[in-house]
């Protein structure tokens, strides 16, 4: 039988924990293989308190967010981490890696794919990789891009929350109830070392959601994650 799978697209190397850590350990519990591409270590711009280390250099730096979010990755049950060291403020994408990424859909063939948000002024490196993960998308349905591997068909596309989401124009419209799967994501925050002072951000922005959840449900949840979805959801049944 084949497996169920999904792929998360993620700047940097925490972005995939704080944005849509939920969202994977619940899908991975269930069977999914959830794959998460890391395009950068954020090395220069997310990683402060790994450079008041003494001695610190940039090699060192990219090792140690790279054992964070592995550790991560493995509370949250990740099937496949992988890291592409693509540099950080600025990201660095170019046609080559942008193959590389429409390859990647066709081998994961995801039910669904999570990235950034389209717009966001604090963070040049998000709204280049949004766009990135969308081109990649577009490119694995083309029949002329490797004609003989098979195309994908339409995965949704799921933007997650931005750190300041009224500046940056994204508009939740699906809320996840990630009661189930909260200990697991805080577990892989705990993981990020180098951004501690987020953690109790995340976990007030999870609280936050989990009350509009049940608001908008009826259902009483805890813990939510919210994402902006690119595309029309097609139903057969409202509601």
């Amino acid at each position: 039988m084949t497996k169920n799978t999904a792929l998360v697209v993620s700047a940097h190397s925490a972005d995939f924990v704080w944005r849509a850590g939920g969202a994977i350990a619940l899908h991975a519990a269930a069977g999914w293989d959830v794959t998460v591409v890391c395009l950068s270590y954020g090395e220069r711009g997310e990683s402060a308190k790994l450079w008041r280390k003494p001695g610190m250099t940039l090699e060192k730096v990219k090792s140690e967010r790279q054992v964070e979010a592995e550790n991560a990755a493995r509370h949250l049950g990740v099937a496949d981490i992988q890291f592409w060291d693509l540099g950080d403020y600025p990201i660095t994408l170019g046609k080559d890696v942008l193959f590389r990424l429409a390859d990647l859909y066709r081998a994961v063939r995801p039910s669904w794919v999570m990235t950034h948000s389209r717009l966001d002024p604090y963070n040049a490196d998000h709204v280049a990789v949004s766009a990135f993960a969308q081109e990649a998308r577009i490119v694995a349905q083309a029949h002329g891009h490797d004609p003989a591997t098979p195309v994908i068909g339409a995965p949704p596309v799921y933007l997650f929350e931005p750190h300041q989401p009224e500046q940056c124009s994204w508009k939740p419209d699906t809320i996840l109830n990630i009661t189930d799967a909260w200990d697991k994501k805080r577990a892989a925050i705990e993981c990020m070392q180098g951004q501690e002072h987020l953690w109790e951000y995340y976990t007030r922005v999870a609280l936050q959601r989990g009350v509009q959840g049940g608001r908008n449900s009826g259902t009483p949840m805890t813990y939510g994650e919210a994402y902006e979805s690119v595309f029309p959801a097609v139903v057969t049944t409202l509601g």
